[in-house]
């Protein structure tokens, strides 16, 4: 086989992992806008979807493991072959953990709509769609090896974390004032806390991409804006 067969395959071989990566974005992004759709819309069932649909991102992202550990072990890639391969599984990795924050939601919606609706919500979908944006973005940036994209991505990180401050203190407030929100307070503070967390993986999904196409990682100090002084456990959120 001659070096440009070789050079070609190797090529269509990076192209695959690729499309699947932006696959799993998809299906992660779509995971998300359904788990914050069933909240607002107090909708079990689409919840319950939501949680079955896991099952395909955990099931890209094997894939993408498959495909990049062969490629590792039989092309021996250097240099920015190399790099993009390793960021590919760094990036399955994350977005899988995004779908595993949308089914963390869509859980914590069915123990909600087994109770009166009671506490504000207007937060979370305001959270959620910022946050589906930076999904998209960021897709888009890996796509196109868009640098400026992604730097774009990584400077929002700080709008969601005041807008989750926010959140966090009116929930305080609501949970004072009347005791009986207690419970669904708390499940709505830790659906926003998810959400949180998968905007701060969008920003290391965009770090790695600035990485990627510069070399570089940002200069400035990572934008962060959750100031929230109670550190809450949840088992389910590992």
């Amino acid at each position: 086989m001659s070096s440009g067969h070789i050079v070609k395959s190797f090529d269509e071989e990076l192209a695959r992992v690729q499309n699947a990566i932006v696959e799993m974005g998809g299906i992660a992004e779509t995971q998300l806008e359904a788990a914050v759709r069933s909240l607002a819309e107090r909708n079990t069932e689409l919840a319950l979807k939501t949680i079955e649909g896991d099952k395909a991102v955990d099931a890209l992202e094997h894939r993408i493991d498959d495909m990049a550990i062969k490629m590792l072990a039989l092309r021996s890639p250097v240099a920015d072959d190399l790099r993009i391969v390793i960021s590919g599984l760094k990036i399955a990795s994350l977005l899988e953990r995004v779908a595993d924050y949308a089914a963390n939601i869509s859980k914590r919606v069915i123990a909600l709509n087994s109770a009166p609706a009671i506490a504000p919500i207007s937060s979370i979908p305001r959270m959620g769609e910022l946050v589906r944006r930076m999904i998209a973005d960021t897709l888009t940036a890996y796509s196109n090896a868009d640098a400026a994209l992604a730097y774009d991505v990584w400077a929002r990180d700080q709008e969601v974390d005041q807008l989750y401050n926010s959140m966090f203190r009116e929930l305080l407030t609501f949970m004072m004032e009347d005791p009986r929100s207690i419970t669904s307070c708390t499940h709505l503070i830790f659906m926003a806390k998810n959400i949180e967390r998968i905007g701060d993986h969008m920003t290391n999904i965009a770090e790695i991409i600035i990485y990627q196409v510069t070399g570089d990682m940002p200069k400035e100090p990572r934008p962060k804006g959750d100031k929230t002084s109670v550190t809450m456990i949840d088992p389910k959120e590992g």
